[in-house]
């Protein structure tokens, strides 16, 4: 029997002041599994959400969830935090210490046990295959890119061959989460017009590669 892996949707896409039940139920309604969520807003949803909460990140580690690491947090600061909390998640990205993969290889060897949130987008960004840290992965965003856009439409032209980074990670019995992000973050120079558009045309692209015997 073939069955299809779960695929989620970060609650960014929708608009860091959209109400995570109002997102949640706008996730259900466009068929995706599980919701991505910010730890500090956890205290937003006030009622029970439509959707499972996938993953949970923030930038103060905690067991089980992923830390996004500030711009300016040196090499040693991000070990010496990384190391307090066990089971961790890290995500890598630009204007952090982990912005190629010798980067982030380095730092789960510094810290035990330590896995990434493999984002796509931020390695087409930086110019890296996903692929040369997919051993590392603990949950896996995916994003069309290309060096110096992070974000690009499925349609257009990126670096992400999607079918490579999935069945790379099939080869290596990746069990984890797969979620879908874009975002409309002007403030940060990561205007987008439509990001919840974008993940759904992504969405409908990925979910035959993610098809599992």
């Amino acid at each position: 029997m073939t069955t299809k892996r779960p695929l989620g949707i970060v609650s960014v896409a929708f608009g860091l002041d959209c109400p995570l039940p109002e997102a949640a139920r706008r996730a259900q309604s466009l068929g995706f599994d599980h919701l991505d969520i910010a730890i500090d807003r956890m205290a937003d949803a006030e009622e029970p959400l439509a959707l499972a909460v996938g993953d949970r990140n923030g930038p103060v580690p905690q067991t089980g969830c992923t830390c996004r690491l500030r711009p300016g947090w040196t090499w040693d600061q991000c070990v010496a935090l990384l190391r307090r909390q066990p089971e961790l998640r890290v995500e890598p990205g630009p204007r952090s210490v982990l912005d190629n993969a010798a980067a982030i290889r380095a730092m789960c060897q510094e810290v035990p046990g330590l896995r990434i949130t493999m984002d796509t987008g931020w390695a087409a960004f930086g110019g890296y295959d996903p692929l040369e840290v997919a051993d590392l992965a603990g949950h896996v965003q995916l994003r069309q890119a290309r060096p110096g856009h992070a974000q690009v439409h499925p349609d257009e032209e990126g670096d992400v061959d999607f079918a490579a980074v999935i069945d790379g990670l099939e080869a290596l019995d990746y069990r984890g989460l797969f979620s879908v992000e874009y975002f409309d973050l002007p403030e940060l120079g990561l205007p987008l017009a439509d990001p919840v558009g974008h993940c759904v045309d992504l969405a409908d692209r990925v979910r035959p590669l993610l098809a599992a015997g």
